[in-house]
């Protein structure tokens, strides 16, 4: 009976382990700032929103393929092939541009 129990110690042990392994290797976007409402130059109104933290890297932004808005709950799916600190990078766009810009075309 004490085998059984050391086992079933293990199991849950191992489990747990893994669990939190996996999670901490996800990419989450953990530093939120809030964005006011404005008014763009054409005129069109932008309502207020949180976005991710500019912090240089593109890899933890909320639109950032695989990763979810806390607020909307939406899974991103922009690979920001033009900004170098994307894995998915290839090079500057066909204006010869790169970098995260803050487009929004979708793939800077």
């Amino acid at each position: 009976m004490r085998n059984n129990k050391t086992l079933m110690s293990l199991y849950v042990f191992s489990g747990a382990s893994l669990l939190v392994m996996t999670a901490s290797s996800l990419n989450p976007a953990y530093a939120q700032e809030y964005v006011h409402g404005y008014t763009r130059s054409d005129g069109t109104y932008v309502a207020p929103y949180y976005r991710s933290e500019p912090d240089g890297s593109v890899a933890n932004n909320y639109s950032y393929e695989g990763n979810v808005n806390p607020f909307t709950g939406e899974t991103g799916t922009n690979r920001y092939t033009h900004d170098e600190t994307s894995p998915y990078y290839e090079g500057p766009d066909s204006d010869g541009d790169s970098g995260h810009d803050g487009g929004n075309d979708g793939d800077n």
